[in-house]
């Protein structure tokens, strides 16, 4: 389903069914996706669609470029330690039409259901695009049209066990590879203090063959913005 396509192309899987044919010069863009069904026509003489995992923060409508993962079972990490562990996060899909000089999204869609939660305090935190993980230590299995994986290394810098129950991640920083058999990211998770850590994402994907996507957050991104996250409400 991920890739460069041509034109005419059509799509069914997962309960996803999507198709764009030419129509006099235009293009007739139609699909459907949990009870949901998108009609248009875009005007362009292009014949390339690109179709790939996007930052999973744009749906139902962009609230927060902030994703909270919360973990099934907490993880304690022993002193000055470091641990990779794997989790999966919901996995939107982005349909761009190539044009003249780039890239243009038409469509976004997901399988996944849509939650969110709050970080902090009611005064003080900010709303979080909320989904849950088993904690894995090895590669799980995942359906990369629902769900794709991070490796997340763990780098406790302190002298005591710290207890993890979550993890929080800036849109603005995530790097999405995909395949056809998986989506994932690399992200590194700094532990401070018992209720601080700082994270941030690697370029890198987890496996041969793995396309960097094109993401939609990467594309507006202001120098100033800050591409990690600091958690300092609690981990």
């Amino acid at each position: 389903m991920f890739g460069l396509h041509d034109i005419p192309l059509s799509i069914v899987r997962e309960g996803i069914s999507l198709s764009i044919e030419r129509d006099k010069g235009g293009l007739f863009y139609k699909r459907k996706c949990m009870d949901e069904e998108v009609e248009n026509v875009f005007l362009s003489s292009n014949s390339k669609v690109l179709i790939n995992p996007i930052e999973p923060l744009h749906m139902p409508k962009e609230l927060t470029p902030y994703l909270l993962i919360e973990f099934e079972k907490s993880i304690f990490i022993e002193p000055t330690a470091r641990k990779i562990i794997f989790i999966k996060f919901p996995v939107e899909i982005g349909v761009f039409v190539h044009g003249k000089k780039d890239y243009q999204i038409i469509d976004i869609l997901s399988l996944a259901k849509q939650k969110f939660t709050l970080y902090g305090s009611v005064k003080s935190g900010i709303i979080c695009k909320y989904w849950k993980s088993d904690v894995y230590f090895t590669m799980p299995d995942i359906n990369p049209v629902y769900e794709g994986v991070i490796e997340l290394s763990m780098t406790n810098t302190t002298k005591r066990w710290v207890e993890v129950t979550k993890a929080v991640f800036n849109a603005y920083g995530m790097k999405i590879y995909y395949s056809d058999d998986m989506v994932s990211m690399k992200a590194n998770m700094k532990i401070l203090s018992k209720k601080v850590a700082e994270i941030g994402f690697i370029g890198s994907h987890l496996g041969k063959g793995m396309k960097r996507s094109l993401e939609l957050y990467t594309s507006i991104k202001i120098p100033m913005i800050a591409t990690k996250f600091l958690m300092e409400e609690g981990i």
